[in-house]
């Protein structure tokens, strides 16, 4: 049995993803959002090559986890390709540690960066609708009405610069 959870990040560009960690994270993808979820949909879907990539990989073993497992990943998709702002999408962990804090972790990690590569700026996500109060610890509203997405209840939820950058 490993020691606590401690997680080493990666934050990259698509084109500096290693083969390895790129199938990672589509395998990790797949495993929840395709398979858990009973989702059939295109999950490569062109948006990748235009976002930053975060991954957090296990710093050392955990349960039955080998260090350097990927234990969490998420895209920051560039502003202009799916809204004005940047937006965070395809947050997912390992379902192996569900319940241990990863997506906090991994939610807050990523708003960190992001504010460091767009300051001032501020981030709209599609949230499915079981996640809105997470994303509202981070300082996310509901924004609209709710939606389906590939049949999975969604809501539209933004983070205004104030929050990510700790200026009014």
């Amino acid at each position: 049995m490993g020691g606590a959870l401690a997680l080493r990040w990666q934050w990259t560009r698509f084109d500096a993803l290693s083969l390895h960690d790129l199938y990672d994270a589509l395998r990790l993808r797949a495993e929840v959002f395709v398979l858990e979820q009973n989702c059939p949909y295109l999950d490569v879907d062109g948006v990748d090559p235009h976002s930053w990539h975060l991954l957090g990989h296990l710093a050392q073993p955990f349960g039955e986890l080998p260090a350097g497992q990927l234990a969490a990943y998420l895209r920051m998709v560039d502003p202009g390709v799916k809204y004005a702002e940047p937006s965070m999408g395809r947050v997912v962990n390992d379902p192996r540690l569900r319940g241990q804090g990863v997506g906090r972790l991994l939610v807050g990690e990523a708003l960190r960066r992001a504010d460091e590569v767009w300051p001032g700026l501020g981030n709209r996500i599609s949230a499915q609708a079981h996640l809105a109060k997470l994303y509202g610890e981070f300082g996310y509203t509901l924004v609209g009405e709710p939606y389906l997405e590939d049949n999975i209840p969604h809501h539209e939820m933004w983070r205004p610069p104030a929050v990510l950058t700790g200026r009014a």
